[in-house]
């Protein structure tokens, strides 16, 4: 009898452990599988959209197909923000963790409610530290919640919150290094939705588009926050995609979108190099540039469309010239991947319909258009891509080829609050979804 009573109570002790695991912090954690590939944390994603702020992963040997219930569950976190205001940031994840940000409402009214940064254990969900980055964005009506994405530098993680505060902090403590109110000291406006950037780190800077009355983008020393450069304003607020960064005419490059195109600037001084005007509905501009073969690509939703640039240099000076632009590729803010000349997204077109689209990138040529799984988000890696639909929260594994739209997989996300608009992360045979204050951590290694 006792022996029985000693095997239930153990076999009691093992589901508790595989299911309901709550921290003393407040995430709760429910794992799922076993899984040898719960242990690698061999590569790392420390910035958002990934090692080339491309979208595109270099992991190889992956699942596919899935499940009609999707790859296995390795873990899931509840509570990286509040069913309040459920967030959008994705993640970054390196030396064995995973950062993201979110929302907490701590008390009965908005003014308790703060935003955090959040750092948890790869291999379990469980929650490591919890940062309180400031106030949070409440605003009803105009998607209240975190966006931005934290970056990993070394030892160090920085994040910048809906309303302008950037922190610096310990990657391993969550210690806080130096802090500073970017909205307050550069004069800058809120964008209508917020402030929605992840910050770039290079070399010595971090490099942050502000909008302000006193500065269009701002480089910080890494170490101590003080201001390397400012870019004098342009009288624009931000808008709500990235920064990115490239070597071309014999300079290096920072460009971002701003309220109503894209500016370029030198990355050792910030002096203004080039503006390609891209008026939007909205100004809404949110998906991040992408430079190749000297020419910049750009896209917008509300019917604004794609527009490729070249980039003429005569010395210092940089003049942009219209290559192509087809209103019909309006990226809304899910992303675009490009590979091997060919760009894939979904659209947001007033046609009628929100499509995944393959065009060539050389002329804006289209190679197949297909509804999927809704407009979403985009990511890719070895061989496929793996589209978020905002709607549904459908994830479709699609082959990342111009001849067809061709879907092997698909499977849906169960919880969550608000739009799927957090941008997916493949790393370390895992693949990384949120849905509002609900983070998934997926097995997607091949078997």
């Amino acid at each position: 009898m006792l022996s029985r009573i000693s095997c239930l109570f153990a076999l009691l002790l093992f589901c508790l452990s595989c299911n309901a695991q709550v921290s003393e912090t407040g995430i709760t954690v429910t794992l799922g599988v076993a899984s040898d590939t719960a242990n690698i944390t061999g590569s790392s994603w420390t910035i958002f959209n990934g090692p080339n702020r491309d979208s595109v992963s270099p992991e190889t040997g992956l699942l596919k197909p899935w499940k009609e219930v999707g790859p296995p569950l390795l873990w899931k976190a509840v509570g990286i923000g509040s069913t309040e205001f459920p967030g959008y940031s994705s993640v970054s994840v390196g030396g064995g963790r995973v950062y993201t940000s979110g929302n907490i409402r701590t008390g009965a009214t908005n003014d308790n409610a703060h935003a955090y940064i959040f750092a948890l254990d790869e291999k379990t969900g469980g929650e490591i530290w919890r940062y309180q980055n400031g106030p949070a964005w409440t605003e009803r009506g105009n998607f209240p919640g975190e966006r931005g994405t934290p970056t990993i530098d070394g030892d160090r993680v920085y994040a910048y919150s809906a309303i302008g505060r950037i922190a610096c902090l310990e990657a391993t403590t969550g210690k806080e290094i130096w802090t500073k109110d970017l909205r307050a000291e550069y004069d800058a406006t809120l964008p209508r939705w917020a402030f929605a950037e992840s910050p770039y780190i290079d070399g010595n800077k971090v490099i942050i588009w502000i909008g302000g009355k006193k500065a269009a983008v701002v480089a910080l020393d890494k170490m101590t926050g003080s201001q390397v450069w400012a870019t004098p304003s342009t009288d624009m607020h931000g808008a709500y995609a990235s920064m990115i960064a490239f070597d071309y005419g014999g300079q290096r490059i920072y460009a971002n979108a701003y309220q109503k195109g894209v500016l370029g600037v030198n990355a050792e001084t910030g002096a203004k190099l080039f503006v390609i005007p891209h008026e939007t509905m909205y100004d809404v501009l949110a998906t991040t540039p992408y430079f190749f073969d000297g020419k910049l690509f750009i896209t917008s939703g509300y019917g604004t469309g794609a527009k490729v640039h070249r980039l003429n240099v005569s010395g210092n000076t940089i003049t942009p010239e219209l290559v192509w632009e087809n209103k019909n590729f309006d990226n809304q803010h899910g992303g675009v991947v490009i590979k091997d000349g060919y760009a894939y997204t979904s659209t947001h077109n007033y046609r009628g319909g929100r499509n995944w689209m393959c065009f060539k990138l050389e002329d804006g040529s289209v190679a197949w258009e297909n509804p999927g799984v809704f407009m979403g988000s985009i990511a890719y890696a070895d061989g496929m891509l793996y589209c978020y639909g905002e709607k549904e929260g459908e994830v479709a594994l699609v082959k990342a080829t111009p001849e067809k739209y061709e879907e092997i997989s698909r499977f849906g996300l169960p919880e969550g609050v608000g739009m799927y608009w957090a941008h997916p992360v493949i790393v370390n045979k895992k693949l990384f979804l949120r849905h509002g204050n609900t983070l998934y951590c997926f097995d997607i290694a091949a078997r």
